[in-house]
């Protein structure tokens, strides 16, 4: 059996500046997802930990060590004083790193609910680090990458609201998500970074996009319509506009009579 992979590789081209990824069926008759780099791929298991190793008999690294914590916190009462050491900090980033490519192929994939699920854990992962690590630099190690993590994750709920046709719920992610990140800088003292973070740009132009595509409410269109009718002086269709309006509003306001007995 030869172990070259040159065949796949021709048959699969690399796109410099694109990020390409595909599910395959492999050798053990599962479903795996795979990602195309400009030197080879990436191979990964659609669940569980991506390379499909179990530490010390859990799902990930990340795992065993929360188990450790609530047995510690179980056997004292509190967690406090539950430290983790250098080795496994940067053990942890490692795993950390498996989950961010499989993410990135799985939103590729247009994968969403997978994307919030490993974006999700890897927050999990910063917030374990941030309370445990002993070191002071294995504390702030990963807390680059959060908004970037927040920034994914909030654009994985909102396309798969958009997937479903939930326009008003995608909008509401993205403007969930832009604050979390915005009350994330402000908690960190990094006020500054609001103004300059490339993931709130991101975010912006993507609330943008979503609102430009939500249907408008009738009383807005009939308001326009009114401010361009007065604007261009046609002030017999304008004061026929805000009958409409007055009905519109009514039927708003009106209260729903309840059901018959």
């Amino acid at each position: 059996m030869t172990v070259d992979i040159s065949g796949i590789l021709s048959d699969w081209p690399y796109q410099p500046g694109q990020l390409t990824a595909r599910r395959i069926r492999g050798l053990d008759g599962q479903e795996k997802i795979q990602l195309r780099l400009d030197l080879g791929l990436l191979q990964m298991e659609v669940s569980g930990r991506p390379d499909g190793a179990q530490p010390n008999g859990c799902e990930s690294l990340l795992d065993y060590y929360e188990k450790q914590r609530d047995l510690y916190r179980k056997q004292r009462g509190s967690d406090e004083g539950f430290q983790v050491d250098g080795d496994a900090c940067e053990l942890l980033r490692a795993e950390g790193l498996l989950y961010y490519h499989r993410y990135v192929a799985e939103f590729v994939l247009e994968d969403f609910p997978a994307v919030e699920r490993d974006t999700t854990r890897n927050l999990r992962l910063l917030d374990f680090c941030a309370a445990h690590a002993a070191a002071a630099g294995d504390r702030v190690a990963m807390e680059l990458h959060r908004p970037y993590i927040m920034m994914m994750r909030t654009r994985a709920r909102c396309q798969g609201h958009l997937a479903a046709g939930r326009s008003t719920q995608a909008f509401a992610a993205v403007e969930r998500g832009v604050q979390e990140i915005k009350d994330y800088f402000t908690t960190a003292g990094q006020e500054e970074a609001i103004v300059q973070s490339p993931e709130l740009a991101i975010l912006t132009e993507l609330a943008g996009e979503v609102q430009s595509h939500m249907p408008v409410d009738p009383l807005v269109k009939l308001k326009r319509a009114l401010a361009k009718a007065i604007a261009e002086e046609r002030y017999e269709e304008a004061a026929a506009i805000r009958d409409r309006i007055r009905r519109v509003a009514d039927t708003h306001d009106r209260p729903t009579a309840p059901p018959r007995a």
